[in-house]
């Protein structure tokens, strides 16, 4: 979904005490909920997107929760838009 090995997300869950997937069985096999894919998408947008370093991810998590999360949703959207227009224009182009 975000392009990101299993051993980042392991990484992200030692670094964001906040992010903890349930686990299931012997194996210890992560189910993540709503919650949790929320909480990857915004880290994913601040580290992945945005290119901030881990520590500075954390400070802005930390500070203004709500705005991070606003700005990681609008960002989703934008890029969905975008995709939209892209695919809208190969049509377009495609009929001329």
């Amino acid at each position: 979904m975000f392009d990101v090995n299993e051993s980042t997300l392991r990484y992200w869950e030692q670094e964001f005490p906040y992010l903890k997937p349930k686990t299931s069985g012997p194996a210890k096999i992560r189910q993540y909920q709503e919650k949790d894919i929320e909480q990857i998408r915004l880290i994913h947008n601040l580290v992945k997107v945005r290119g901030f370093k881990l520590a500075a991810a954390k400070k802005i998590i930390n500070s203004n929760r709500d705005g991070a999360d606003r700005k990681a949703e609008v960002l989703t959207r934008l890029i969905g838009v975008r995709n939209d227009l892209q695919a809208l224009k190969r049509q377009m182009d495609f009929l001329q």
